[in-house]
């Protein structure tokens, strides 16, 4: 009987614990934006002269002053999938089996994922909008439909489509917000009774897809009054600074505002079930601007580069800092983790940020934090013949970029009409603009591109730039040459600098096990070209 009683009484005290550890544990949101680059007003303030001058985020820029902002934050791929799929198992893209690729990708659950784990772990679990797509089956590392919160619309993914059909802009946005808030509403106190459902933690995905392309051309000004013309001078060196892209990057800005806006409202929501201060919100976006030269599918700094900031009262001591170390996004995932007690596996080669959020310091706080890695391989599947990749890999450190292009004979942004296919007119303004099959695959259908690909005679720098051949080696100098116009990687002046990024480099792919630098290239082969 004694042992029986001493059972019980050890049973109820780790009860107990667990559910006072339970009751500790924070939650955790993550608002994560397709395709939104590192474009936020509190970044114009620290980097001013380029596009964030022109922009709005009063919600983004208010957490970031409320808690961490980071500045050298990157993705692992600048790829809608291979991003996720880095950020969700905590590793380097290419670590993730068939989720390594954008089109054909399968999450086939062998590798690690946050939700998934802390959903074992007590979790309830939602998402709303896009996680993890293309790919099959579709959000799986956020537990798929079973835990879909979509059922007041997902209108707000065609954000400036559906407020610019409104007679009246300012009520089509306003509905759009409330569609926001009734689906976060629906996971977060579904009964209406101004209490969070349950007594588990949480942990919820809202991801808006309204920054991937299509948006309505003048969208930008017409539902948040920015004008083109403000952006003349703020472009980067190898965008034409003419009106058609102006207006391009205006329109793009404009949903990144959306984006911002909705982010106010899940502010709002979580205040008022009274959960703000217990929860870690992330807010960040999978890689920079598409259908625009040297971004989205490139390793240049406006495809890798993206905002970061992150917002939790009870964890974060001293709030307001502004931190320059390097961090990657699948560092996020063994954050989560850690902070609610759980152990992050060992597959993870990602590092947790949990001592940079509780630090007081400004600035470089992890020494070690000096350099991120980034790479990509097959995005759009039929971009150049046989349905193979562009294989890249990178090293960003304070000073330097270093990338090295594996096949330099194919051509980075896919094939086209004399670009690595037969001869032939190139297609109309019309196809180039709406149609991203049309040329040159892994850049996105837009104005930019077909102003780039149209006007190649009149301005063929402009083009080489957008789509052409790269060298197989390149090394800029981003303290001197920040926007990467010059490659010194056959500067002999410059020898020991490459030879020693290179050789870090390299050590890192093997390290952790990259198939490209292995004696197995799978990502030249079925499955990853079929």
């Amino acid at each position: 009987m004694d042992r029986i009683l001493s059972f019980a009484l050890a049973v109820a005290v780790q009860c107990f614990a667990l559910s006072c550890f339970a009751a500790d544990r924070p939650n955790i949101v993550m608002a994560f934006a397709d395709d939104w680059g590192k474009y936020a007003s509190v970044y114009a303030t620290l980097e001013p002269g380029g596009p964030s001058d022109v922009i709005s985020t009063p919600n983004f820029d208010r957490l970031a002053a409320d808690g961490v902002l980071f500045t050298r934050a990157y993705v692992s791929a600048p790829s809608c999938t291979p991003c996720r799929s880095s950020l969700l198992s905590g590793q380097h893209f290419w670590r993730c089996g068939r989720a390594s690729i954008l089109q054909g990708a399968i999450w086939d659950f062998s590798n690690p994922a946050y939700p998934l784990i802390l959903e074992r772990a007590g979790y309830r679990i939602g998402h709303t909008y896009k996680v993890w797509s293309p790919g099959s089956p579709a959000d799986a590392p956020h537990g798929g439909k079973r835990t879909s919160f979509n059922r007041h619309g997902r209108r707000f993914n065609g954000f400036s489509q559906n407020a610019m059909k409104a007679e009246d802009h300012q009520a089509g946005k306003a509905r759009l917000l409330e569609e926001v808030r009734q689906n976060v509403r629906s996971f977060l106190d579904a009964d209406g009774d101004q209490a969070v459902d349950g007594e588990a933690p949480f942990c919820y995905w809202f991801g808006p897809t309204n920054c991937h392309r299509k948006w309505i051309a003048g969208s930008g000004n017409a539902l948040w009054g920015i004008d083109p013309d403000d952006l003349k001078g703020k472009l980067p060196p190898y965008l034409p600074d003419v009106d058609v892209v102006r207006q391009d990057v205006a329109d793009y800005l404009g949903e990144a505002q959306a984006f911002d806006a909705s982010l106010g409202v899940i502010v709002e929501e979580l205040r008022r079930v009274g959960q703000l201060d217990n929860t870690i919100l992330v807010v960040s976006g999978d890689h920079g601007i598409p259908g625009v030269t040297r971004g989205k599918c490139n390793l240049y700094d406006l495809g890798t580069s993206v905002p970061l900031a992150i917002h939790w009262p009870g964890g974060i001591k001293t709030p307001g800092r502004v931190v320059d170390d390097f961090v990657s996004l699948p560092d996020l995932a063994p954050t989560f983790l850690q902070a609610a007690g759980e152990s992050i596996p060992d597959v993870m080669t990602a590092r947790s940020l949990l001592s940079i959020l509780e630090s007081e310091q400004d600035g470089q706080v992890d020494p070690a934090r000096d350099a991120v890695f980034t790479g990509r391989e097959r995005h759009v599947a039929k971009a150049r013949a046989g349905n193979k990749p562009y294989p890249q890999r990178a090293i960003r450190t304070d000073q330097y970029l270093y990338i090295i292009n594996f096949t330099p004979d194919r051509w980075p942004m896919g094939d086209a009409a004399g670009f690595g296919r037969s001869d032939g007119p190139m297609p109309s303004l019309e196809k180039l603009r709406e149609n991203t099959f049309s040329a040159f695959g892994d850049l996105d259908a837009s104005p930019t591109k077909a102003w780039v690909v149209l006007h190649r005679d009149e301005d063929p720098q402009s083009f080489d730039y957008a789509v052409g051949r790269r060298p197989r080696f390149e090394l800029y100098d981003i303290q001197a040459d920040p926007h990467c116009m010059q490659n010194l990687a056959s500067d002999v002046k410059h020898d020991a600098v490459r030879q020693a990024l290179h050789t870090r480099l390299m050590t890192e792919l093997e390290r952790t096990g990259d198939p490209r630098v292995g004696d197995d290239v799978v990502f030249e082969r079925s499955p990853f070209t079929d």
